[in-house]
């Protein structure tokens, strides 16, 4: 008999009732239901799992995609006093199998594990033998090709249900279209689930977009106007410092947040945003998944993600407590021109792949009907100049021979060495004059990486830096190693050499047999993400809050009344005279540049209130320009 799920919640999680179908949700898990999960960012997810599962006897296994937020879980549930583990990549033998056993006899009510990991046979055998209760798949949308983040080994979750036929399984997401939640039903053999939508609505969540070609100078006005904490989200690791230093020296604390940084400089980050110590994270994409701090008021997007999915996702992280939140979106036209640019290049034409396929079959020489599973040394740049291509569509080339199942880099590709110093310029050259052996190799790495090597971990590579040197990698690698040990730097040194394994025998190039049809879908796919964002961006007629819910399969929202565009439309009904007032404030725009006030006193007399207000909402619009010496000018 199952416990009470009210006295769970109340122990463990100390709150009295549920959120919305939270226990409608728990109870079609209790009844051993398959069921289907579409709750919105901050809408108790986790709850919906981790209550049937502290109900009843035996462990649930969670299929997680992030390791990051699986440690977060686990860490969160042995503070409510409840046994939990987790398998990652990179975890010893021995330390999978301790973990293994206390799950089978050692009392352990929640397993996460990676889905990389469901495919080893350790992790097998163990969990045919274990008291499943309950088969959670977090980030469920990750095991659909419709959905933004799709992960190959999801694929392996039905197979599971083979040893335990007779427990149900519960997917979860917060961003699924319709395409992806059929998807995610056929993937996963969910058996007549039932499926539970929470509305993509955010009540209390005011979205805007603007386009500005002084973003910088908007993010402020907005950390100006909305006191609390925020995350201000970019695309480059270099701009997450640059533009924490400019917020600093604007007199608002700030930490900058990416996933160059150290483990123990990202627990400090987060530590410090959590505990209020700095108010604003200036952060990329590995920032916030499962960071639980409910008081964020303002999420700030200085570049557009990839698609409407992360983007919802990301914004959702303000105003979780239920308050008053603002995610705004800044653009600027060419920022829109270069995702799609970026976009077209990520998908070379079919000769580039046949051209790169038979370039590397050329490179490690490699007969037409041999090399299966061999693994062969891959110098990236080396190869690209020897066969003159171009390195970005390149790049692109192998990750689509990759997806089609012909070759495979290894890990190490994706983790070159990487070093930073650790002391100031001033202090490094004090050391080269006193250390002249080590001179050329201090002054190749400043002229090849920059200053960039002082701030933050700067991928490196010690043949590259060889030949500069006049010596061999081997060399650089021991005078790295002289100055780590001396605490002149940190050198992370690159665990493995990178390899290109092909993983058939290697065909004619000319007959390769790419799949075309699929590259043109997964090409057409993105294209209609991407388009959708910009759609977003651009749309200023219709409420924000209507498209994005829409976008996720919901057609009968009511504007929100407190996005961008719904806040313009009161105010336009609020003055009868506003398109007036714009006809007049634009053509005094055409002849002079006056302050806000000589304009208020040109136009009227009666209502400056109102004047001052269309010359904002004008500016919020881009239809005139505030400048910095307190005058007005046309957009």
């Amino acid at each position: 008999m199952p416990a009470d799920i009210h006295a769970i919640l109340k122990n463990h999680w100390g709150h009295d009732s549920f959120r919305p179908l939270q226990e409608d949700i728990i109870r079609s898990v209790l009844d051993g239901r398959d069921t289907l999960a579409l709750l919105p960012t901050g809408g108790g997810k986790s709850v919906c799992f981790q209550v049937p599962a502290l109900a009843t006897e035996g462990v649930c296994v969670v299929v997680s995609p992030l390791i990051a937020l699986m440690k977060d879980q686990v860490e969160n549930l042995k503070k409510r006093g409840i046994e939990a583990a987790a398998l990652y990549s990179g975890m010893t033998r021995r330390a999978i199998d301790i973990t293994l056993d206390n799950c089978r006899f050692g009392g352990v009510k929640f397993l996460y594990v990676s889905p990389e990991r469901l495919r080893t046979d350790i992790f097998i055998e163990r969990f045919r033998g274990m008291n499943v209760n309950l088969l959670a798949v977090d980030e469920a949308h990750c095991i659909s090709q419709w959905g933004y983040d799709f992960r190959p080994p999801y694929l392996e979750i039905a197979k599971l249900r083979e040893w335990v036929p007779q427990i149900p399984i519960i997917a979860l997401t917060a961003t699924a279209t319709p395409a992806v939640r059929n998807d995610i039903v056929d993937k996963l053999a969910l058996r007549q689930p039932n499926v539970f939508a929470g509305s993509f609505a955010r009540a209390n969540l005011s979205y805007s977009v603007f386009e500005r070609e002084d973003k910088e100078r908007k993010m402020l006005e907005i950390l100006q106007n909305v006191p609390g904490s925020s995350v201000v989200y970019v695309r480059s690791r270099k701009r997450t410092q640059e533009i924490a230093e400019w917020l600093n020296r604007q007199g608002i604390r700030a930490g900058h947040y990416h996933a160059g940084l150290t483990t123990e400089e990202r627990a400090a980050r987060q530590d410090d945003w959590l505990r209020g110590r700095t108010r604003v994270v200036v952060a990329t994409n590995a920032f916030g998944m499962g960071i639980d701090k409910p008081d964020v008021r303002t999420v700030i997007h200085m570049d557009m993600p990839a698609n409407l999915e992360n983007y919802y996702q990301e914004a959702g992280r303000a105003g979780r407590d239920g308050a008053k939140a603002y995610a705004v979106a800044l653009y600027h036209t060419t920022d829109l021109e270069n995702m799609q640019a970026a976009l077209a290049q990520s998908y070379p034409s079919v000769e580039m792949l046949r051209q790169v396929y038979q370039a590397l079959a050329n490179y490690f020489q490699v007969a037409v009907g041999s090399g299966l599973l061999a693994g062969h040394d891959f110098d990236f740049e080396a190869f690209c100049q020897t066969y003159k291509l171009p390195a970005q569509e390149t790049f692109h080339a192998i990750r689509r021979l990759e997806e089609e199942g012909f070759v495979q880099l290894t890990e190490a590709f994706h983790n070159p060495s990487r070093i930073r110093f650790l002391v100031d310029k001033q202090a490094l050259y004090a050391f080269q004059v006193a250390n002249a052996a080590y001179d050329p190799l201090v002054k190749t790495v400043l002229r090849m990486y920059g200053g960039d090597v002082f701030n933050d971990f700067v991928a490196i590579s010690e043949q590259k830096l060889a030949p500069y040197l006049q010596t061999d990698a081997l060399t650089v690698e021991r005078l790295l190693t002289h100055l780590h040990q001396t605490n002149l730097l940190l050198y992370e040194k690159q665990k493995d050499k990178p390899q290109l394994v092909f993983t058939t025998i290697r065909h004619d190039a000319a007959r390769l047999p790419l799949d075309v049809p699929q590259l043109n879908w997964r090409k057409n796919r993105d294209t209609e993400k991407l388009e959708a964002l910009v759609r977003y961006a651009t749309d200023c007629r219709r409420c924000r809050t209507r498209q994005l819910t829409e976008y996720f399969g919901e057609t009968d929202t009511p504007d929100c009344g407190i996005c961008d565009v719904c806040v313009q439309k009161k105010r336009q009904r609020k003055t009868p005279d506003y398109e007036a007032y714009r006809r007049k404030i634009l053509a005094a725009l055409e002849i002079a540049t006056p302050t806000v006030p000589e304009l208020v006193r040109h136009l009227t007399a009666n209502d400056p209130d109102t004047v001052v207000e269309i010359i904002r909402e004008m500016a919020d619009q881009n239809q005139l320009r505030l400048l910095a010496d307190g005058r007005v000018g046309k957009a």
